[in-house]
């Protein structure tokens, strides 16, 4: 019954919710400080909330960690996500656009960055690049992938050869393969949804990286390409300038300008020592985003939620879990 439950899609949520809030309820019981992880609009009310309203049903501090580039968006529409995001004990952001979205609602947000392991994306930097494109955004509307392709069709008809990897899935699929198609571009390959362990072999394999989206926070893809090595070419989308400085970290582009992300990407095919500069840049950038330089801060934002709730919350239980 589980298994036909999970194919019809409204049952499947409220399948999901009633095993989801059991569980809430058990393992909540067992934390000192519960950390929620937040995207927005639907999501925000099936996930975060409920887990923020049992946090605090059982008086235990909450940490949450709100992610979303549609920030802007979805706090304007939704009293119910202010007023939740207000009431957690902490707000963690993983950028200053996202501190300044908060600011503008009224609501205080510590920043701390995404985290990329540059054990795993090891660092590699290419004296010539070759036309080895990738991008790995997810197939949705505010992604604009569409727009990625149109900057390869100009690309190519400057370099034939050039190749561009497409990684991820998601509505807009069958109308990027179309896309293609009507372009008439080669050497495009649609590599779907790729498992966590092998992302890094992709990085590897290609020399630029690029994304056009026209909604984004501090996305783990460009820290991903910093630490392989890949020069960046992204729009200045949301939370991006603030990672990716034109000229310095990469090249950035007005939104759905695939005009210019065609021309970038050739200028860093042409330039060289810009290619390696960029390269090097965001490398040097990324060692800020590493697990020991973000973990004191994650450690210090746990212990001053426990202790501004300590004399109101109920006793732990276990200190197994955090």
């Amino acid at each position: 019954m589980l298994r036909f439950a999970s194919r019809v899609k409204y049952l499947r949520t409220i399948v999901t919710e009633l095993t989801y809030l059991p569980l809430l309820m058990r393992e909540l019981g067992r934390a000192d400080v519960v950390h929620v992880f937040s995207a927005s609009y639907s999501s925000f009310l099936l996930a975060p909330l409920p887990a923020m309203a049992i946090a605090r049903a059982l008086g235990r501090p909450v940490v949450l960690n709100y992610r979303s580039g549609q920030a802007p968006d979805h706090l304007t529409r939704s009293a119910v996500a202010r007023a939740a995001i207000a009431a957690a004990d902490v707000n963690v952001v993983p950028s200053g656009f996202l501190a300044e979205v908060f600011a503008g609602f009224g609501i205080d947000a510590a920043v701390i960055p995404n985290i990329v392991d540059t054990k795993r994306f090891a660092f590699r930097l290419r004296d010539q690049l070759t036309p080895r494109l990738l991008s790995t955004r997810s197939f949705e509307p505010l992604y604009n992938v569409a727009c990625t392709l149109r900057a390869f069709r100009i690309v190519q008809q400057r370099v034939p050869d050039a190749a561009l990897t497409l990684i991820g899935g998601g509505s807009q699929q069958r109308a990027l393969e179309q896309l293609a198609v009507e372009l008439d571009v080669k050497h495009v390959t649609f590599a779907g949804r790729v498992a966590p362990g092998r992302i890094a072999d992709y990085y590897a394999a290609h020399d630029i990286y690029v994304q056009s989206p026209d909604i984004d926070n501090m996305p783990s893809s460009i820290l991903e390409a910093y630490a392989s090595g890949l020069p960046v070419v992204s729009t200045r989308a949301g939370g991006v300038p603030a990672i990716l400085e034109d000229g310095t970290h990469g090249l950035l582009a007005e939104l759905d300008d695939h005009e210019a992300i065609a021309a970038h990407v050739l200028t860093l095919l042409d330039d060289a020592p810009l290619a390696r500069s960029v390269a090097c840049a965001g490398r040097a950038a990324v060692e800020s985003c590493t697990w020991p330089a973000v973990r004191q801060q994650w450690l210090h934002l746990y212990h001053s939620a426990l202790a501004s709730r300590v004399t109101h919350a109920a006793p732990a239980t276990s200190h197994d879990a955090v």
